[in-house]
């Protein structure tokens, strides 16, 4: 149902979804009805993640009331870490790269941080942080993500000597 909510210009798992094209998404972002059923659509699967929208300006997040037996449900089913890409490209595609930024980091301090979403962890580094558009703000995400990683001469996802010089 993910792909129906969150339409990309590739194909997906269901191979019956056609690839949107980039007419398709411009006359996305320019209609007000459409982009308001997204964000809907967008806080409708945050809530099945057990994550609130807080601001829908900056795209911040935080923990639902209910994120114990939503985030156990994450750590459990593997299934939903494509669907979390998925929404993360699509929320690129809609104009929505703050949002994608706050999600990913959201994802980096329940799985590194707070080691919450232990099952997560691996589609955070190496999906999740990887479909944010802005490559400053993704070299940001790789930074705060290698400054909370474990052991820290572990961490594959960005050139140690950069990270330690990094700001």
């Amino acid at each position: 149902f993910s792909f129906r909510l969150f339409p990309l210009r590739e194909h997906g798992m269901n191979l019956r979804a056609k690839p949107l094209t980039c007419q398709e998404i411009q006359a996305f972002r320019k209609s007000k009805e459409v982009m308001d059923r997204f964000i809907r659509a967008y806080k409708l699967m945050l809530g099945f993640y057990g994550i609130n929208l807080v601001n829908e300006e900056t795209g911040e997040l935080e923990r639902a009331e209910n994120w114990r037996e939503r985030f156990e449900n994450l750590n459990r089913f593997s299934h939903n870490n494509l669907r979390i890409t998925r929404i993360l490209k699509c929320l690129g595609e809609m104009g929505y790269e703050h949002y994608q930024v706050h999600l990913v980091k959201f994802f980096l301090t329940e799985t590194l941080v707070e080691e919450t979403l232990p099952n997560v962890k691996r589609s955070a580094l190496d999906y999740f942080l990887f479909t944010v558009r802005s490559k400053e703000k993704r070299r940001e995400l790789v930074h705060y993500a290698w400054q909370h990683f474990r052991p820290q001469s572990s961490f594959v996802w960005g050139p140690h000597d950069k990270l330690q010089k990094y700001r």
